[in-house]
């Protein structure tokens, strides 16, 4: 498959070849749900924690005597059916959220998204994104001038919609200058083409890769051989 190649002014250069084993994976919509789910959960801090009866503060007299006051036998002030008493079935810090899954299935799953992407046209290959100095306005001059021009001459490759509010920006390796540029900006999440996970991919309007991030990916996740 082959998908356009822009210059950082928004025009078509040229066109690449993508790999089919990673960009024309048919979808499976259990393995994606799967897939977002354990990589959500392994990200949960677990930090809730709450305390048991035998846990909270006081509590350790009897507060009236068993029989002959009319009242229901109570033996602690800490019971969870006590105001301050203990909590019944709260969250712990104990807790492990980590689940499993198949590295293979991982990686298929990230193909997946990845195709989704390109299938819907919110996958642009960009030559290569040169800012003179380290500033947030520099990419937001950078990205508001792309976004015009590739809207206007885009718009045929990209079915005619917008690059959306959320972007993922794939670059190579790392850059302090486009890593500096970006990272005040909410709105654009910059990764390593070999540190990808599959909920960036998914939560992004667009993903914005530069050419050198391909050969990246294909040695990452398929175990090419670098010529």
């Amino acid at each position: 498959m082959k998908t356009p190649v822009y210059n950082q002014k928004g025009e078509a250069i040229g066109d690449i070849e993508l790999n089919s084993k990673i960009f024309e994976v048919k979808p499976n919509n259990h393995l994606l749900a799967e897939a977002v789910r354990i990589q959500q959960s392994n990200a949960r801090s677990g930090t809730g924690h709450t305390k048991t009866r035998g846990e909270v503060s006081g509590g350790g007299k009897k507060p009236w005597k068993q029989k002959g006051t009319g009242r229901a036998r109570a033996g602690s002030t800490r019971s969870p059916i006590w105001r301050h008493g203990g909590i019944t079935f709260g969250p712990r810090s104990t807790r492990n959220w980590e689940l499993k899954i198949n590295k293979k299935a991982k990686t298929q799953a990230l193909f997946m998204s990845l195709s989704d992407k390109v299938k819907d046209s919110k996958f642009i290959v960009i030559d290569q994104i040169a800012l003179e100095n380290p500033k947030t306005k520099e990419f937001v001059k950078f990205f508001a001038d792309f976004r015009l021009k590739f809207s206007a001459e885009g718009g045929s490759a990209s079915g005619g919609k917008d690059l959306g509010k959320k972007l993922m920006l794939i670059i190579p390796k790392k850059d302090d200058k486009l890593v500096r540029s970006t990272k005040n900006l909410k709105a654009i999440n910059t990764v390593l083409a070999n540190s990808l996970n599959l909920v960036d991919v998914i939560t992004a309007n667009s993903v914005l890769v530069l050419k050198d991030s391909l050969p990246v990916i294909e040695k990452t996740y398929l175990k090419v051989k670098s010529k």
